[in-house]
């Protein structure tokens, strides 16, 4: 097995080199390949190669490249870099991280996405493929020509649990389940940004076999089979995510718009020095006292303060307006990675935290587990669609 890591910054040393929703849009019998999962982060190309042998998922190879010095920024910037220079770096890392697989699957960023969990009347598959598009005109503020839409039905066993603007689902005269109704999750990505990724995957000669949205890679990686609500809070370069789940089904979610890009800045503006030295003291030192830089922690914690409060004013909303209570909070992204980062969490939520492990998914070598295990929540999103290529092949 080849395994990389490929750290523009050789974070922490470790190495020095570096039910989906939606629908293929390319039909291909693919049984038994190797698959690659790409995740276009704001600040980095997260990607991991896996294949199924014996009906487990093994890890090939893996790796990460910066975006920052393609857009002429520092390692660990946001950036929005057009499709010839994602390109170029994709091509780059997939030559560092020795990937074979032709196959891949796509994240598409959360941003360019819209869900919305809307009802229709409980009718065959053929007449929801004519129906679902025409309410889907009442959610979507855009021309429908302009946006791929896909769908997914709820389970009526899952549904009736989940509440609907504050309450149950609706119930028929005599106090049941309105048995005439499907729950069904609508999705809808702008054709610009899936040209935009076609793009980028044909130029580096992969085939794609599927799109989906990033937060469906997330929750496939990083959760287990229980039914309890539970808030993922991904934490990117630019922003932070919170998604609130039951059932696996996204029922609630919110932007922060504070991520490991502002740590950064903060922590160079504080301390004095530059962007990439602050960018490598947050991955390397992080929460932990640093003797030298007494004043790191500090700087570190206004930002993440503000980050964990806001979410967990979204958890207590969720929580007051359904009246349910959430199980667990999984930290994902690349800012969950930090040293440190889940004990300063607890402090903010009155539940259960936890730090993502989504390689414990993934056969890998023994070795290999305290390194999979601290950058983890970098890969989630990068796990997760490779991950439903191979649990849909039969």
């Amino acid at each position: 097995m080849s395994v990389v890591i490929y750290f523009s910054h050789n974070m922490r040393n470790l190495l020095e080199t570096a039910k989906g929703l939606l629908a293929p849009l390319l039909s291909r019998s693919t049984k038994g390949d190797s698959v690659l999962g790409v995740d276009f982060g704001s600040s980095s190309i997260k990607i991991v190669q896996m294949r199924k042998e014996r009906g487990v998922a093994v890890l090939e190879t893996y790796g990460e490249l910066a975006l920052g010095p393609y857009a002429e920024l520092e390692i660990g910037r946001a950036t929005n870099l057009p499709a010839e220079k994602l390109s170029t770096v994709l091509t780059d890392l997939i030559a560092e991280a020795n990937v074979t697989a032709k196959i891949a699957g796509v994240a598409i960023p959360f941003s360019a996405s819209l869900t919305s969990l809307i009802q229709v009347p409980d009718l065959p598959q053929r007449q929801l493929q004519s129906l679902i598009p025409i309410e889907a005109r009442k959610y979507i503020p855009v021309p429908l020509s302009e946006v791929t839409l896909d769908w997914f039905v709820v389970p009526k066993n899952e549904s009736k649990y989940l509440a609907k603007d504050g309450e149950m689902a609706p119930q028929a005269e005599d106090g049941k389940e309105d048995v005439s109704k499907l729950d069904v999750l609508l999705v809808a990505i702008h054709n610009d940004v899936l040209n935009k990724y076609q793009a980028v995957m044909e130029n580096t000669k992969r085939i794609v076999e599927f799109y989906e949205i990033e937060i469906f890679s997330t929750i496939r990686a990083v959760l287990g089979q229980g039914v309890a609500p539970v808030m993922v809070l991904d934490m990117g370069a630019a922003s932070t995510k919170a998604y609130m789940v039951e059932f696996g089904i996204v029922r609630a979610s919110h932007i922060i718009n504070r991520g490991g890009q502002d740590i950064t800045l903060a922590l160079s503006q504080s301390l004095g020095m530059t962007v990439a030295k602050a960018e490598e003291l947050k991955r390397e030192v992080g929460l932990f006292d640093d003797p030298t830089n007494p004043a790191m922690k500090e700087s570190i914690l206004l930002t993440l303060d503000n980050i964990f409060s806001e979410a967990n004013r979204v958890l207590l909303n969720y929580q007051g307006r359904f009246n349910k209570s959430v199980s667990n909070v999984i930290l994902a992204g690349g800012t969950a990675a930090m040293n440190g980062i889940l004990d300063e969490a607890k402090k903010h939520f009155e539940t259960e935290v936890t730090v993502s492990d989504p390689f414990a998914k993934v056969e890998s070598p023994a070795f290999l587990d305290d390194v999979l295990k601290g950058v983890g929540p970098e890969f989630a999103v990068a796990v997760g669609v490779a991950l439903r290529k191979l649990q849909t092949d039969n």
